[in-house]
């Protein structure tokens, strides 16, 4: 059974950072692109972040430079540093896998931003 398990989450103040995790299993991690999603109360969940393997990397508007998305394909593992953290940044935060044939989601893991 494909599992993608994200944590890192957690309760930060303004300007502080987190760095999220995903670990990956049971599918070929490094054929699939791989990206961060988030969730926030009462709106739709929005992609953050695509690392799709090599260079490729893209990124929402609104991360503006304070996001970095990286993958390690030996430990099958996707993250994403956040720097400089806001107040709208408070979400569920998901991991995503995706190819062609298949999408693969994880339950989440809880980021909240407040003084």
């Amino acid at each position: 059974q494909v599992q993608l398990v994200e944590s890192g989450g957690g309760l930060v103040q303004p300007g502080e950072s987190l760095r999220l995790s995903c670990v990956a299993s049971r599918f070929t991690f490094s054929s699939f692109a791989m990206s961060w999603y988030r969730q926030a109360p009462g709106k739709e969940r929005e992609l953050v972040a695509t690392h799709s393997g090599g260079l490729t990397r893209n990124y929402a508007d609104f991360v503006n430079g304070r996001f970095t998305i990286s993958r390690d394909n030996v430990k099958n593992t996707v993250y994403l540093q956040m720097n400089s953290l806001k107040p709208e940044d408070t979400g569920r935060y998901y991991c995503n896998a995706r190819n062609p044939y298949y999408d693969y989601w994880g339950q989440g893991t809880q980021v909240t931003v407040s003084s």
